[in-house]
């Protein structure tokens, strides 16, 4: 008899309809760094969908840039990504520079090396910090922003900004890069060098850490494919592409730097291919401060009103998150016809609906923290 009610019962569960819910992550929430609205359909807290709602701080960029001359448009290109500011200034006048056919100095090609490089690792630090706060983690985000505000410091001597830099010009630099800001980087250097050792022996090899990123959130290199993901996030999934290898650009060849990648697939493979970057990046510092040549730092008779010749053109870096290319394309005039943005963090985000499903709530953020989104520029 009690055979009998046990296996009614299971019958009974087996067929009855699960109770969901609807969740709103955002669009305010401090786990979505920025104005990102995520609508979550959960069954207790397990997902069973998370679909991500985009559009609340859309600035219309692309369409900005097509009713002003290149030169008035540059300064937009450091508020898409403000973490990694400098990429976007960088491969924006990349593009205007490929279509003019003006040719840079050497020497501005080294200071733009050493300056994104730079802005990379200070973008790598506020996710670092950012990311083991979201997981409980206080301490981190107190060193990580101490060490942030010397690169900080450097760049505000060089250009006089902060956040959203405006250095770069058309065939050069605003202003050359005197021998205090030299200095001062090769000194952050050597500091930072013995620095991601203290990062490691605090957070990285931590065991809280590893057992809260280990296995969670896998992403297979075909889902990255599928989504177009870039950056940290498809090296995470064994996938060596790395925009400065596959489509040189600057002097990045004339470097010796390694492109980490991890096979595992998890939030911890993403974790480590970014504090392996940033050791890379030091790497990268040092050899352009060694080869830096000395000459102009801007090309000889760049028209002050620029009109590119009618056509089509692209330019791609790798930024802080991934491969952010600008499309120009042009009709004669002083402004572009046309603009086109591809932002990374757009394509990373776009696989967190497929990805996250079954998973538990915690375990979703901390994959979601793992992609390192900024939702400007997402919301272009």
């Amino acid at each position: 008899m009690t055979a009998t009610k046990d296996i009614a019962a299971a019958a009974l569960a087996e067929h009855a309809p699960h109770e969901t819910f609807t969740l709103n992550l955002g669009p305010q929430h401090p786990a979505a760094h920025g104005v990102l609205r995520v609508l979550m359909t959960m069954d207790g807290e397990w997902i069973q969908r998370a679909e991500p709602i985009i559009g609340y701080i859309h600035r219309m960029h692309e369409k900005m840039g097509e009713n002003r001359t290149y030169a008035k448009f540059l300064p937009n290109t450091s508020r898409i990504d403000y973490l990694s500011a400098m990429h976007y200034t960088h491969a924006f006048v990349g593009a205007v520079e490929r279509a003019a056919k003006i040719e840079v100095p050497a020497r501005t090609e080294y200071i733009r090396v050493i300056t994104s490089e730079l802005n990379r690792i200070s973008s790598h630090m506020v996710w670092w910090g950012a990311l083991l706060l979201d997981l409980g983690g206080f301490t981190p985000i107190l060193y990580a922003f101490d060490d942030r505000e010397k690169i900080l410091d450097l760049l505000e001597g060089l250009c006089g900004a902060r956040l959203t830099y405006c250095y770069y010009r058309f065939g050069g630099l605003s202003n050359d890069a005197d021998d205090a800001f030299l200095k001062g980087t090769r000194d952050f250097v050597k500091h930072m060098q013995p620095r991601l050792q203290m990062y490691r022996d605090l957070v990285t090899d931590n065991v809280i850490l590893r057992k809260r990123l280990t296995g969670i959130g896998p992403i297979s290199a075909d889902i990255c494919r599928k989504y177009g993901a870039t950056g940290p996030v498809i090296r995470g999934s064994g996938v060596a592409y790395d925009v400065r290898r596959a489509e040189p650009y600057s002097v990045y060849p004339q470097l010796q730097f390694k492109i980490p990648t991890y096979t595992e697939c998890d939030s911890m493979a993403r974790y480590l291919v970014r504090m392996d970057e940033m050791e890379q990046s030091l790497h990268i510092i040092e050899q352009a401060l060694d080869q830096i040549p000395a000459g102009p730092f801007m090309a000889a008779k760049v028209p002050r009103v620029l009109k590119l010749p009618a056509g089509d053109t692209c330019y791609a870096v790798e930024a802080a998150r991934g491969r952010f290319m600008v499309r120009i394309v042009s009709d004669g005039k002083d402004q572009p016809y046309r603009v086109k943005l591809r932002a990374p963090s757009f394509s990373n985000l776009s696989l967190f609906e497929e990805t996250s499903k079954g998973m538990i709530l915690p375990d979703a953020l901390a994959m979601m923290g793992s992609l390192d989104l900024v939702i400007p520029d997402i919301d272009r």
